[in-house]
């Protein structure tokens, strides 16, 4: 009987020392790595060091493994699900740029890929027994599952006209937060939006992924007037911008 326990106890211990042993967590993925890259190599303008990163690269891989081993889990909490998500974008972006700099644009990328439509369909995102590309990542999941418009100002693809690369990782206990500032700031950016009361030239963004920001504010005035310091009038002229899709190196 005391042999049987003994077993037992030895079985169970080891099935809890699995997820360590595996490189898998019991718990949501912690950030604090990510986290402390961006503050190295992002500027306040969102603009990234990518030599910066290379030189990082063996830490920025460490992150990328964690996130690999560990893919989200049905218990974790949606704002888990969604800041593991958006970090994963950013981060699996990085590494494409630094695995082809230096290069002009990330749509140069896909030259010489064949059965590639862009870019964003490259299949180069292990985590765990699945591969994605950043498309799989954006619209099958992001955009579907959290259905937050907010989303497009979270996350980034490596160019001049995209939203800011946050200084810091999102997570789950600040991520309405992370939404909020990303957005606002995203919205009021001169550079990438031009937003006055009798006129806005706003991000082709807006125009792209229109369906996302009516579903959420009735209509994409609605949504940019949520957040901008001057809202656009009701018979104000709306108009998009051209995209830069220059690389969004730091200087």
């Amino acid at each position: 009987m005391m042999i049987r326990s003994m077993i037992l106890i030895c079985a169970t211990a080891h099935l809890l020392l699995l997820p360590a042993i595996n490189g898998l967590q019991a718990q949501p993925v912690q950030h604090t790595a990510w986290d402390a890259l961006l503050r190295k190599h992002i500027t306040a303008e969102g603009m990234a060091d990518y030599k910066g990163f290379i030189k990082d690269s063996v830490k920025l891989g460490q992150y990328l493994r964690l996130l690999s081993l560990n893919h989200p889990k049905p218990d974790w909490s949606k704002a888990e699900q969604m800041a593991y998500w958006i970090n994963a974008y950013n981060a699996f972006t990085i590494k494409l740029i630094i695995d082809h700099y230096p290069v002009k644009s990330i749509k140069a990328i896909k030259r010489g890929i064949p059965y590639v439509n862009s870019v964003w369909d490259i299949k180069f995102i292990k985590i765990q027994d699945q591969i994605y590309s950043l498309n799989n990542i954006e619209h099958d999941i992001l955009r579907p599952k959290f259905k937050d418009a907010r989303v497009h100002a979270a996350i980034n693809c490596a160019s001049i006209s995209c939203p800011r690369l946050s200084n810091e990782a999102f997570t789950a206990e600040t991520l309405d937060r992370q939404l909020e500032t990303a957005t606002r700031a995203f919205i009021n950016d001169p550079v990438r939006n031009r937003v006055g009361k009798d006129q806005a030239a706003i991000s082709a963004i807006f125009n792209w992924f229109g369906a996302d920001f009516r579903r959420d504010a009735g209509s994409v005035r609605a949504f940019i007037n949520r957040y901008a310091r001057i809202p656009v009038r009701e018979d104000g002229k709306i108009s998009f911008l051209p995209y830069n899709w220059n690389l969004n190196e730091a200087k």
